[in-house]
């Protein structure tokens, strides 16, 4: 018997359960009607097509009484079909719900999922009128609120903050000591094995790639790979399926509350900038179908075409006020429903661009920085996309930090060997001020990393040369050429000892580089014990063991040690406040007489003079910062570089304190020691750290 639904209510938007029954509500500025399309439990039969009975304020609802949790649904939306205008409605394609929070069935790649005619001679100025259906996921009625007792977020300040980027999915795949239904999901993220590993490294936050649902892309499909990476989002609230077993949305929140009981955040890397349904060449799914011209950046006078300033066919039009709600409702779903701690925003530069082009004061970071749930979170911007004057980084709002690529490429270049890096590395280990320091930003502002998921692993990173991305189906184009690596003396894996052992050596010296920098540091999964991707720079394709983490490495004597110079350097980090300054340090400051806060000097304890800056040949210095831990004690470190090919004694700046010797990245295994004499000999392509506590005179000392 056909059921007809009551007004409802257009909020929230969704599919909202309240006991008796849903109300269900979608936006669309220039829909005709739009119908609510009821599928039985298995998804595949459609039981009832109900009309939504009322339009406010642009908003589409209807209430279906005595409806369920786990009813299975969709939309269909009737308008113009006329592309110059930028409408592409088309009721023979089902639409997926923007705020469906769980999906049932995977997109099954058919040409009925386009809203025009494949192979037409008129492209996409043609119809398609067959029923998309059956191809589709369907959206599922799912619960709003999650009961989570007594969870509380670390709530870690900046200053302290250590990341882990990593793939749930990747990240688990190859640990033979957990189930194998649970590897690759959020059970294995929150298994005690997992959480110990990150808490012997002293990991603070979890970075995830994308757990958004996504959308498979056809051409991968067809050259049997698969979209590894995540940036290809299909909906921005559900998760996506192959990330959980049978738990559900418990099965987060279990992983979530027992890395916040380790002390650890989760920051979710996430993708607002497009989606999947690529250019006006791609499928209707969901937005194009509900209304295109208001969901998509559309060509001006030539509205057919989408924006493409993502490079991924699309562009998300935070401009409109829906789509800036749908953005801020799902960033507040995630915290709220999930307790999420943070975001890294992909391609964040499309984010902030208005009319004239990026805007730090752009409507979507304003909404952020006022919103009383999202302002108090970690927000992380990728600063760049290809659109015009896309580069943008350093120029993000305060709240803020940033994807640092110019601390990547400035220390690769510099322990590559490369000439005139010393001012560089100089500039990148004290927190890119340059970029930074204005508009009362803070040193965590710039998020540095050596790696990231987007390249070469640490290991490949020293191993190759050139990329080699063949695997990928693309003739090696994909994927930058531009790496600043080295391979040392022979392409690939070798059984030289020699190359080897300078391999081990370069790894070791930029993990300290990143781990002593001011900034908010970030290590890509797997780099504590040698993770490899054979080469292979743009693993997005790669769901399979080119890109899965070998934890058998973590076994081996190289990847223990790794693993345990890693997590003492991390620990020393902790245990110094001037490894991780909370504010800038200028030099103009004293926290002990004749000890300013940051000072530079060469290996002979010289104060390093401007024409020693424009050494191009220069490749030794000194780091020394200081600063006060409470009235009676000074946390001083010294960072002894020496990125020269010969072996080279330094002496230690004036005055001498009570210094220790914390770490020696030649020598990994060295415990810590005091130090006795004036000077410390610092191995070629290596860096040492020193440190001392130290009292301040009392006034009468003064």
């Amino acid at each position: 018997m056909s059921r007809r639904l009551d007004a409802g209510s257009p909020y929230p938007l969704g599919a909202t359960w309240d006991g008796s029954g849903v109300n269900f509500a979608v936006f669309s500025a220039h829909a005709e009607k739009i119908e609510l399309c009821l599928f039985d439990s298995s998804g595949r039969r459609e039981l009832e097509r109900l009309a939504l009975p009322e339009c406010t304020d642009q908003v589409w609802h209807g209430y279906l009484p005595n409806a369920r949790l786990g009813q299975q649904y969709g939309f269909r939306a009737h308008g113009p079909y006329d592309p110059h205008r930028g409408h592409r409605f088309n009721p023979h394609k089902l639409l997926l719900d923007p705020y469906a929070r769980w999906l049932a069935g995977a997109l099954a790649w058919s040409d009925a999922l386009y809203g025009y005619r494949l192979g037409s001679a008129k492209h996409d100025l043609s119809y398609d009128r067959r029923d998309s259906a059956s191809a589709m996921p369907k959206a599922v009625v799912s619960e709003t609120v999650m009961e989570w007792g007594d969870d509380r977020p670390p709530n870690r300040p900046w200053s302290q903050t250590v990341i882990y980027e990593a793939h749930v999915r990747g990240l688990t795949m190859l640990r033979g000591d957990l189930r194998t239904p649970e590897r690759g999901t959020f059970a294995a993220l929150g298994h005690p094995r997992m959480i110990e590993h990150l808490v012997k490294l002293g990991i603070t936050a979890v970075e995830l790639l994308p757990i958004h649902a996504i959308v498979q892309d056809r051409e991968l499909l067809a050259r049997r790979l698969r979209n590894y990476w995540g940036y290809n989002t299909l909906g921005f609230f559900a998760p996506e399926p192959r990330y959980i077993t049978e738990g559900g949305f418990r099965e987060i929140r279990t992983a979530v509350r027992r890395l916040h009981e380790a002390g650890i955040e989760l920051i979710l890397d996430v993708v607002y900038n497009h989606t999947g349904e690529g250019s006006e060449l791609g499928p209707t799914l969901s937005f194009r179908g509900l209304d295109n011209a208001s969901y998509y950046r559309l060509v001006p006078g030539a509205e057919r075409h989408c924006i493409n300033d993502t490079g991924c066919g699309n562009t998300v039009n935070l401009s409109h006020p829906r789509v800036l709600q749908l953005v801020m409702d799902s960033l507040r779903y995630w915290v709220q429903m999930f307790h999420v701690d943070g975001f890294r925003f992909d391609l964040a530069s499309t984010l902030g661009r208005e009319a004239g082009g990026f805007d730090p004061g752009a409507g979507f970071f304003d909404a952020l920085r006022q919103d009383p749930v999202l302002s108090r979170v970690k927000l992380i911007a990728e600063p760049w996309d290809i659109g015009p004057g896309g580069y943008q980084l350093g120029r993000h709002p305060p709240g803020f930090s940033e994807w640092n690529d110019r601390f990547r490429d400035d220390v690769r270049r510099f322990w590559r060997g490369d000439a005139a890096q010393r001012p560089a590395l100089a500039a990148r280990l004290s927190g890119s001020a340059d970029l930074f320091d204005h508009s009362t930003r803070r040193p965590a502002a710039s998020l540095n990393f050596v790696t990231a998921h987007d390249g070469f692993t640490l290991a490949d990173l020293v191993a190759y040369s050139a990329k080699h991305n063949l695997a990928n189906g693309e003739d090696n184009r994909d994927g930058h050429s531009d790496n600043h690596s080295a391979n040392w003396g022979a392409e690939g894996p070798t059984d030289d000892a020699a190359i080897n052992a300078q391999r081990a050596r370069i790894r070791r010296a930029l993990l300290a580089t990143l781990l002593t920098a001011n900034g908010t540091p970030m290590l890509l999964a797997g780099d504590e014990f040698g993770q490899t991707q054979g080469g292979n720079n743009n693993a997005y394709c790669q769901d399979n063991r080119t890109a899965w983490l070998d934890w058998s490495l973590a076994e081996t004597d190289e990847g223990r040690l790794q693993i345990d110079y890693t997590a003492r350097l991390i620990a020393a980090r902790k245990a110094h406040p001037s490894l991780s300054a909370a504010h800038y340090l200028h030099g103009r400051s004293e926290p002990l007489p004749g000890v300013a806060d940051i000072a530079w000097f060469d290996e002979r304890a010289d104060s390093l003079s401007p024409e020693a800056w424009q050494d191009i040949h220069g490749r030794r210095m000194i780091l020394r910062r200081a600063v006060a831990i409470n009235p009676t004690a000074v946390d001083v470190t010294l960072l002894l570089v020496n990125g020269s090919h010969e072996d080279a004694p330094f002496r230690l700046p004036a005055p001498r304190f009570a210094w220790r010797r914390l770490i020696d990245s030649a020598a990994p295994r060295a415990a810590e020691d005091p130090i006795d004499a004036e000077q410390v000999m610092v191995s070629a392509h290596s860096a040492v750290l020193i440190a001392a506590c130290v009292q301040p005179p009392r006034g009468d000392e003064a």
